[in-house]
């Protein structure tokens, strides 16, 4: 079911949105060679508690995956681009990173999503985290009264298209509220004008994420990583916004 927010509620939200986007700028700040993925979970498990927040995904088990998350971050290193389990992996020179982080702020979520790389970077992947942030903001731009979904994925879509990227069409955006997930699903590609229309209050989480030479997904064995099938390296942006009669609002924006 789709649900319309108010303008009282959309201001509830911006409580999660902003510790969401503090949380992504202190792992950021946190992540270097050397730094294991554990210690980043760690770090936002920390960050939680202080704030007196709650996790979205540690009891989160859904069909995809394989039983409980068990952390409270995502961490995707490389060809791994969505849902990656931390574990001990210390951080190389050159490592691309995805970091998925979503949180509960008084009974109200925001998610996103940020990729770097750590240390010297190659060229090549500083364009791809280029391509989804525009991707990104294409989608958010796409985002007013009187488009329809279709719009916001045309957007993404032809971001990608326009790079010879090949999309992904098994996950995408959503909405949020009182849960991480719910409708309506916003494909990273689709056709114009298609879809459920846009309307003041829809809160959604938009999320390019693209793989280069594939768009083909593989499941690591711990259930859950998804990784390119190919190997190619990978990058993922997302925010939350929150559509307005005056135009988008990105909940989730930060400051770095």
């Amino acid at each position: 079911m789709i649900e319309l927010r108010t303008a009282a509620e959309i201001d509830q939200m911006q409580a999660a949105g902003a510790f969401v986007a503090q949380t992504l700028s202190a792992l950021k700040d946190r992540a270097a060679v050397g730094v294991s993925l554990l210690e980043l979970d760690a770090l936002a498990h920390d960050l939680i508690r202080q704030r007196g927040a709650e996790s979205c995904y540690l009891d989160y088990a859904p069909s995809f995956g394989s039983g409980p998350f068990g952390y409270v971050l995502c961490t995707s290193v490389n060809d791994a681009v969505l849902h990656g389990k931390p574990g001990p992996y210390r951080l190389q020179d050159g490592d691309l990173l995805s970091l998925d982080f979503a949180a509960s702020v008084n009974g109200w979520v925001a998610d996103s999503a940020v990729s770097i790389v750590v240390g010297r970077a190659r060229e090549e992947d500083l364009e791809l985290i280029e391509l989804t942030e525009r991707a990104l903001a294409a989608g958010i731009e796409a985002s007013v009264v009187g488009n329809k979904v279709g719009d916001i994925s045309h957007a993404i879509g032809s971001v990608a298209h326009d790079a010879g990227i090949s999309v992904n069409l098994e996950f995408g955006g959503h909405g949020v509220g009182r849960t991480m997930h719910g409708d309506p699903h916003i494909p990273n590609d689709g056709r114009a004008g298609r879809g459920f229309p846009l309307k003041p209050g829809l809160v959604i989480a938009i999320e390019p994420w693209f793989m280069r030479g594939t768009d083909r997904l593989r499941v690591d064995q711990d259930g859950w990583t998804l990784r390119s099938a190919n190997g190619g390296r990978t990058a993922h942006s997302e925010h939350t916004i929150a559509i307005t009669q005056d135009g988008p609002i990105t909940l989730t924006r930060r400051i770095h």
